[in-house]
Parts: C-alpha cells; structure tokens; sequence
C-alpha cells in the first residue's frame, strides 16, 4: 500500500439549504445546511492507498483464491478508511486550532449526495496529484480511494461520530460501534 491523500481547506462563498457555492464550484448536497448548521469554510479531501493492493487482489481471482483475495480485498477497504479518518483527523486539528468546529465527513454517492457530484469536488481537490483518477460514472480508480467534505466554522453542527452507527438500520451490522438508540428502520 502507499498511502497518499491531498487535501485543501475553501472559503465558504455562499450556504443554501442543498447547497455550497464555493470558489471554482458548486456542490449540490441534499439536507447540507440541517446536517451542518452554518459553516465559513469547506474542507476537500482525496485519499487513496494506491492501485497494488487491487492488483494483487486481481491476480489472486484469476489464480482462483477467491476467500484470500475478498479478504485481501477487505484490508484494502479497511486501510483506506483508517486513511480517511486520519486525514479528517488531521482536518479537526486545523480547524480546532483556529478555535473553529470542524462537521463530519460527507462523500459523494453515500446518503442522497449523488455521485455525480464527484467531479465538482474533484474540480476544487483534484486527485490526479496523488494518482486518482475519475472515470465517466464518477467512479475514482484505484478503487481504494475515498473522497470527501467537512464543514467548519464558529458555529458548525458536530454530531457525535459514532451517531450515525446508532442511527443505522443494519441492525446485526458486524461493524456497529454502538448500539441504537431507538427501534431502527429502513
């Protein structure tokens, strides 16, 4: 794996209810200003761990090791997202050193941010630099690779991190960090 992420903080032009217009673009998120109250500033981020992993995991199909090639597959997901949470990290500490609130971390195509939305991020943060490229379905290659947004500002809504494990309708989820709350439905 190569671990390699770039990032860039942006100045918030102007907040909608479903919407962020900042310098270069605009991005089109359903619910953005309820899930993050009023924000001043825009973090864009791209992760990746490289292609590797995801190569090895292809020679290992086509050799017919498919339990050690998903498992592979597995630790690929699990590296990106451990890189992911690093770089939001290191995100937070930014934005707590300038005595602001930093928001959870948004990605295109989760939730009801269509992915089409990719490329509008990627036109703000591109990925190329650290060797992610977006296809025509707004698909990032390596397939290892996570984008994503977080709001700051003096008055940002920062939920608990681990809320939205609590709100999730999965209820026998092997990843569930904590317990629902309520009775969850899909």
């Amino acid at each position: 794996m190569t671990p390699r992420a770039v990032v860039r903080w942006i100045a918030l032009g102007r907040q909608e209810p479903d919407r962020l217009t900042l310098e270069g673009a605009t991005l089109g998120i359903p619910g953005i200003t309820a899930a993050w109250g009023m924000v001043a500033w825009v973090g864009v981020a791209v992760c990746t761990i490289g292609d590797a992993l995801e190569c090895r995991v292809a020679g290992l199909w086509e050799a017919r090791e498919l339990p050690l090639a998903m498992m592979l597959d597995s630790v690929g997901s699990g590296a990106v997202e451990s890189l992911a949470e690093y770089v939001n990290d290191v995100l937070c500490q930014e934005g707590t050193a300038q005595s602001l609130l930093v928001t959870n971390r948004l990605s295109p195509g989760y939730g009801a941010w269509e992915v089409t939305e990719q490329r509008a991020l990627f036109s703000l943060c591109p990925g190329h630099s650290i060797g992610v490229e977006l296809n025509e379905a707004c698909f990032m290659t390596p397939t290892k690779s996570i984008s994503f947004v977080v709001g700051a500002g003096p008055r940002a809504r920062v939920d608990h991190y681990f809320s939205q494990c609590a709100r999730c309708w999965m209820r026998a989820c092997a990843y569930r960090r904590v317990p629902a709350r309520t009775s969850v439905h899909r």
